[in-house]
């Protein structure tokens, strides 16, 4: 890709209120927390549901971000700042990951690999929601730099 292509891309990138995805966080923060202190496999599953909506479909079809929007936003004023969509939701795509192992070590009697990945994927919720700090969001700019790099 060149700079000039790549200049039209982020023009025509989808942006999101970055409220939306810390939003999000906060609400897989509870339902990890709850997944892992009962250790049900059903419920990791649910939220791997929501990962894949949002990483496969876009945060503006994930549950969480619809509430976001139509109950969650109006009551916050106008966006103040914007963040592009695509790092998000490759964030959705690495919980969708830890979410997959945590749901298949609970059902498939596992249960140390279900916490071990559902703790992880905890972890990085938590992270979000607290300080804003996404590693989902940081490993997809890791490696578009890193592909750029090897590109150029």
């Amino acid at each position: 890709m060149t700079a000039q292509s790549s200049s039209v891309v982020a023009r025509h990138e989808r942006m999101v209120d970055v409220r939306g995805p810390r939003f999000g966080a906060w609400v897989t923060t509870v339902v990890l927390a709850v997944a892992l202190l009962t250790g049900s496999g059903w419920l990791v599953a649910a939220q791997a549901v929501v990962f894949a909506v949002g990483a496969l479909g876009g945060l503006r079809y994930a549950p969480y971000g619809v509430v976001f929007r139509f109950l969650v936003a109006p009551r916050l004023g106008p966006v103040r700042e914007r963040e592009p969509e695509a790092p998000p939701r490759f964030a959705q795509l690495v919980g969708l990951l830890f979410a997959v192992i945590g749901t298949l070590g609970y059902l498939f009697g596992s249960p140390v690999t279900g916490a071990v990945a559902t703790g992880l994927a905890l972890v990085a919720a938590v992270l979000n929601a607290a300080t804003g700090f996404c590693l989902g969001c940081e490993l997809y700019l890791i490696i578009r730099r890193a592909q750029t790099a090897r590109a150029s």
